[in-house]
């Protein structure tokens, strides 16, 4: 008789079976409703994240995100329609200082542009996809405000140069960007030393004086492929050496002196060299519009969520604007800007250029930035020559 059971029990298989989850109270919301879901023994929040396409087409609803999580249990929130269909209604908004407001969020919220929050930016995108545009709303936006505004445009200067009059520098070639950046660098020495001499880690600690706090400068850079690009690697290297490290200095110090990157491209890659892999690890803000490879997406989204990536690939050209973006909560998110025409860039522009303080008064040299900033100072190629880009987190 034993032996009879032990032949029985061996012939017994635990299968596993799949329980329903066990939700609690659905509470509407503007846009649709949240729910809690309890996990089951060995669930974690991440089973949820993959089937949430699934539970959307189950509950017929038109996306399912997962937006907080507590041990034992997510918090769900059903969108009933697309809050990103029109988003013509809105209006770009200054709202604080460093701070805009451009568009919507796909959870209904603002779309805000926080560079007090998230110092740097990587905004990337396909011709007409919203790129240009969203740089476009930021110097609407930070027009009014006691802000300065760089331009490094590497189209020639034809995306910049209607600003022009509220800008305090531009630079449109890239030995200009040389000579921008190592002035960049310089205000951020001089800066170290007042926090320094005021005993404060950044220039937006209460104990430095409103009088003496410097200005906030925010660095608009388009076409930042143009920046590593090198057609004649003999004679161009110690430029782009020049312009890499600069630029890295700028963004791995900057936010504490009060100097912002907002950095755009349409084409972002690991073959423009380590310089570009480097740059992204301090580029903590991600912007990813259409783009029509996956390697820029990925550059873009990749180090941060898997999903961001796969999300940003399905952005269709027919919704410009729209892009997947990763903010201040280390989230990604469905957004649209507003669009902004060019004409009311241009006109923002020339009513604050009032405004833009001079390069002399950033910098202390001479009053046209721009002038004789084509050749590099032989010193300073010699610094620069051979970045040592080893020790930056990727």
């Amino acid at each position: 008789m034993t032996m009879m059971m032990m032949k029985q029990r061996r012939k017994l298989h635990r299968v596993q079976v799949e329980k329903a989850p066990r939700l609690g109270l659905i509470r509407p919301t503007a846009l649709g409703f949240q729910l809690t879901a309890y996990l089951h023994d060995g669930q974690t929040p991440e089973d949820y994240e993959e089937v949430l396409d699934q539970l959307a087409h189950a509950w017929r609803v038109h996306s399912v995100r997962l937006v907080s999580w507590k041990p034992g249990r997510v918090t769900l929130a059903a969108t009933l329609v697309d809050p990103l269909d029109t988003v013509a209604g809105l209006q770009v908004m200054s709202d604080g200082l460093l701070r805009v407001q451009v568009g919507l969020l796909d959870n209904g919220s603002r779309y805000v542009i926080d560079f007090k929050v998230v110092p740097h930016w990587l905004n990337v995108g396909a011709t007409q996809s919203g790129k240009s545009n969203l740089a476009n709303a930021l110097i609407v936006g930070l027009a009014p405000q006691p802000v300065a505004l760089v331009g490094f445009d590497l189209k020639g200067g034809v995306e910049f140069t209607p600003y022009q009059a509220r800008l305090s520098a531009l630079a449109t070639e890239r030995a200009e960007c040389a000579g921008l950046l190592a002035d960049l660098v310089g205000i951020i020495r001089a800066r170290m030393a007042l926090c320094r001499q005021y005993r404060v880690k950044n220039i937006w600690h209460p104990r430095m004086p409103e009088a003496v706090r410097p200005m906030p400068i925010v660095v608009l850079v388009d076409e930042m492929a143009e920046l590593f690009l090198m057609a004649d690697p003999d004679h161009e290297k110690e430029e782009v050496a020049a312009v890499a490290t600069r630029l890295l200095r700028v963004a791995q110090l900057g936010r504490a002196f009060g100097i912002y990157l907002f950095v755009c491209g349409q084409r972002v890659g690991s073959d423009l060299g380590k310089g570009v892999t480097a740059l992204r690890a301090q580029l903590t803000g991600r912007i990813c519009h259409m783009v029509n490879d996956d390697e820029t997406a990925k550059m873009c989204l990749g180090d941060m969520d898997r999903r961001a990536v796969a999300a940003a690939r399905q952005i269709s050209s027919d919704r410009p604007g729209t892009a997947v973006v990763i903010g201040s909560d280390s989230r990604w998110h469905h957004a649209r800007s507003v669009h902004v025409l060019e004409e009311q860039a241009e006109t923002a522009a020339e009513q604050f250029a009032e405004l833009a303080p001079s390069w002399a008064l950033l910098t202390g040299g001479p009053a046209l930035p721009l002038a004789g900033a084509g050749e590099l100072d032989a010193a300073e190629v010699e610094e620069f020559t051979e970045p040592d880009l080893e020790d930056v987190p990727v």
